[in-house]
């Protein structure tokens, strides 16, 4: 029988997230997956395994966690709070946790979204090409007390290592390139989009995140007349009073606002890491710019098993220290 992860607590919004689902804009169902894709590839290099495998999404905060077998796991994403039997866990990193031991994951410390992976992956069934829940669509739920998730086949492989910590958790600066609807905004308002300091609306969920700030809004005239027509995670519309909102995972598939740009791919996160009141700013760049940050974010990801480390263990925690070989070498004494 094949290893299961029991939820014993939840948080307010754990879910399972993969890279999302293809081919059904057509039919109404956007992409969803993870909120932050780099978090899968993060884990995925931690693990030695496909970024294509799920994993939990907590929104916030994780939860109590049980395995039925011995397992491997791996933490990236916004950094929580994490302890297995009592004993704090580095975060991003891989670990071994044993049959019966039990994982707690706490509060963000940084960010919104943190992810657990397990080697094998998440194993429940694939719906529409995926195993991700896509709450505004309607598929899967977010996961209570007591569920059960089966955990696929894990070849194995090494734990105890981590990554470099990100920036994408604090907010920050995001890049922008224009949408087929810029020009219809005034270069002033769009200059005044760029010079403007906003904050994260606590409102914020899967499907979008609207801004907060002061001052005139971003409305353009004619723009409740916009034709609905197709959108995508990144757009930035803005709405009848004038606010802007970026669209995420679960956004809808067509809609009607003006919109004034689009967050370039690899800065959706950083949007959708930044915790309510976190600062935010937009920066206008070439759709040649937009493509070459992309093609540098593709590298990054593709260089991420190169990026990974050994972590530094405490002795008192090594069960099988006599196991190590603690001496490298041998010495006359006189050399040294």
């Amino acid at each position: 029988m094949s290893a299961r992860l029991k939820i014993v607590r939840a948080g307010p919004q754990v879910t399972v997230q993969d890279l999302g689902r293809t081919g059904y804009v057509a039919f109404g169902l956007s992409r969803g997956g993870a909120a932050d894709r780099l978090a899968l590839y993060e884990g995925a290099a931690l693990l030695g395994q496909d970024a294509g495998l799920a994993a939990l999404e907590m929104a916030g905060a994780g939860g109590v966690f049980e395995a039925t077998a011995d397992i491997r796991i791996a933490f990236t994403g916004a950094p929580m709070t994490a302890s297995l039997d009592g004993k704090a866990l580095t975060w991003p990193g891989s670990h071994d946790m044993p049959a019966g031991s039990r994982l707690e994951i706490g509060a963000a410390r940084r960010g919104t979204y943190g992810y657990l992976h397990v080697g094998g992956g998440i194993d429940v069934p694939v719906i529409l090409g995926a195993r991700s829940a896509h709450l505004a669509g309607g598929l899967g739920a977010a996961l209570d007390a007591g569920t059960e998730l089966p955990v696929g086949e894990d070849p194995g492989g090494p734990t105890g290592r981590t990554l470099p910590a990100d920036d994408r958790f604090s907010g920050g600066e995001v890049r922008v390139v224009p949408s087929v609807q810029t020009d219809f905004f005034p270069e002033e308002t769009r200059d005044r989009l760029e010079r403007t300091a906003f904050e994260k609306d606590p409102r914020a969920n899967r499907m979008s995140a609207r801004m907060r700030f002061e001052g005139d809004g971003f409305g353009v005239e004619g723009g409740l007349s916009v034709v609905s027509e197709v959108i995508v995670p990144g757009d930035i519309q803005v709405t009848g009073d004038g606010v802007p909102v970026v669209l995420l995972a679960e956004s809808q598939t067509t809609g009607g606002y003006p919109r004034i740009g689009t967050v370039i791919p690899s800065d959706v996160a950083r949007v959708a890491q930044a915790q309510p009141g976190a600062p935010l700013r937009f920066r206008f760049v070439t759709a040649e710019e937009g493509r070459g940050a992309e093609a540098k974010a593709a590298e990054a990801r593709a260089a991420l098993p190169k990026r990974i480390t050994t972590l530094v263990r405490d002795p008192a925690d090594m069960a099988d220290l006599l196991s190590y070989n603690l001496v490298g070498g041998v010495t006359r004494g006189d050399d040294i």
